[in-house]
């Protein structure tokens, strides 16, 4: 196996900028395109200055922006100049932002225009930076090492506090390696970013997976189903990176890619939740183009499993293999299950997070005295090395004393093409402990109602394991990655 790259985000960008290459095309307004000289001098402007400030090596700094130009040279102006880049998701609520500021310690911001008031609303003691208009004094620069404290970023809290994620700047080269290594990428090839870069997907699978392979990556404000083809076509894109809410949209969409862009396309990259079996098959057959699912965490900074490309197998159902890291199936007493027995899917490699901020106890619960992370998510692993993923631990529905998997509900759900996004999830119940509830999102105009999609349900998966109640919304609550808040649902529903 390749070693990890060594060094850090300062070294990596330094050594970019001597190929002066196109790193980023951005679909803002208007269109604006950074070399990687152009980025390292926008970087190093922005360290110069945050230094000046008397900000210490290693200090939180919040940045609260939205996809763009601006938002990606703030953050490797943080990480060049050695400072904890602490990035906020914008959609969290306001409660979970002033947590997050609070906790991170930050004392300074750098924030878009747009994003001022909800810092002065969320935390109005904290300094918000103005960078100057031309290049900032020179002062000297910390010295920083790959143990460094690089990025912060807190998990979505669904079911408590959100936690503060720290990843070292070694372990965050490492998780943009791990996608160069799974996807092959060069400098030649192009990424299509649409997800937010306040996510461990976009910053890590894009922003640093560009950094680390070269590549050049173009990134749109936010994700856009009419405009997504013609972004990609307009950027010459080889390859992109979505979630399955954004495949399940796309499918409803009228537009589709070109003849040219399905050639150029190498693939298309699935993440942050289970990608249904029978979406996966119709997106493949809709736009002949070739999706790889992949699986990551925050506190991996990102990719853990992929599928390889073809014409290695690719295993609908399954997230792959591991790139870069271990992966292995955990019993309760922590030993390793052998293939096809259930238990919690644990990585260990260089793309492992540092720690929860702050919290000792999270931390020393969730990694084992012998460096593996606990997921929380349950699995096997087939005889060929593929992990399957059945469910989360925190999720998994207990009826009657038998554990359902919610990827079974939903899986069946998505089997009617008219559902565009689905959820299962428990409901306490005095008579089985908990019983099977779910929530879909249908096509506009379909004719599906509750007792078919119960129906539906019942002729894939049997009585028992059907929901008893089916909700239809116009939207799923949703993390910042777009993976759905499944444990959110019961709170926004009143059974009877």
């Amino acid at each position: 196996m390749i070693a990890a790259p060594s060094g850090t985000i300062r070294r990596w960008l330094d050594e970019r900028a001597e190929t002066n290459g196109t790193a980023y095309q951005f679909f803002d307004d208007p269109v604006d395109t950074f070399s990687w000289s152009d980025l390292r001098t926008e970087a190093r402007s922005i360290a110069h200055h945050l230094t000046s400030l008397g900000i210490k090596k290693g200090a939180s700094v919040a940045v609260i922006m939205p996809n763009g130009s601006n938002a990606v040279r703030t953050i490797f102006g943080v990480l060049y100049g050695g400072f904890r880049a602490t990035l906020i998701n914008l959609v969290a609520g306001d409660d979970a932002i002033s947590y997050a500021l609070e906790h991170s310690e930050s004392n300074f911001a750098l924030v878009g225009e747009q994003q001022q008031e909800v810092l002065r609303r969320c935390a109005p003691n904290i300094v918000p930076v103005v960078l100057p208009d031309e290049g900032c004094d020179f002062v000297d620069l910390y010295d920083v090492s790959s143990s460094d404290d690089a990025i912060l970023m807190y998990t979505s809290g669904t079911t408590g506090r959100p936690k503060g994620v720290v990843h070292t700047q070694a372990s965050l080269l490492a998780g943009g390696w791990t996608t160069t290594q799974a996807h092959a990428l060069t400098p030649e090839d192009c990424g299509f970013c649409v997800l937010p870069v306040c996510h461990i997907n976009a910053l890590c699978v894009s922003v640093i997976g560009g950094l680390v392979s070269g590549c050049k990556i173009a990134m749109a404000p936010k994700f856009s189903a009419s405009r997504f083809w013609g972004q990609i076509a307009a950027s010459e894109a080889t390859w992109f990176s979505v979630v399955p809410t954004i495949i399940s949209h796309l499918l409803q969409s009228p537009t589709d890619p070109t003849t040219a862009d399905k050639k150029r396309l190498r693939f298309g990259r699935s993440a942050s939740s289970a990608l249904s079996p029978d979406v996966h098959a119709a997106f493949e057959e809709r736009f002949d183009v070739c999706l790889i699912e992949t699986m990551g965490l925050t506190e991996t900074a990102a990719q853990i499993l992929s599928n390889p490309l073809p014409p290695a197998t690719r295993k609908i159902g399954s997230p792959g293999v591991g790139f870069g890291n271990e992966v292995r199936i955990l019993a309760p007493d922590f030993s390793a299950m052998p293939p096809m027995q259930q238990g919690e899917i644990a990585v260990r490699g260089p793309n492992v997070m540092k720690e929860y901020l702050n919290n000792p106890d999270a931390t020393n619960e969730s990694i084992t005295a012998d460096g593996w992370l606990r997921t929380g998510d349950l699995g096997h692993v087939d005889e060929d090395g593929y992990v399957f993923v059945t469910g989360r631990l925190k999720e998994l529905i207990i009826k009657g004393g038998e554990n359902i998997a919610p990827r079974e509900i939903d899986d069946a759900l998505y089997s009617n093409a008219d559902v565009v996004e689905a959820a299962a999830f428990g409901r306490p119940c005095n008579t089985y402990g908990e019983r099977v509830e779910a929530a879909v999102v249908l096509r506009e105009g379909s004719k599906l109602d509750e007792v078919r999609l119960r129906t539906l349900c019942e002729e894939k998966l049997g009585k028992f394991k059907s929901p008893e109640r089916i909700y239809i919304f116009d939207e799923l609550p949703k993390g910042p990655s777009g993976k759905i808040q499944r444990l959110k649902i019961a709170e926004m529903t009143v059974s009877s």
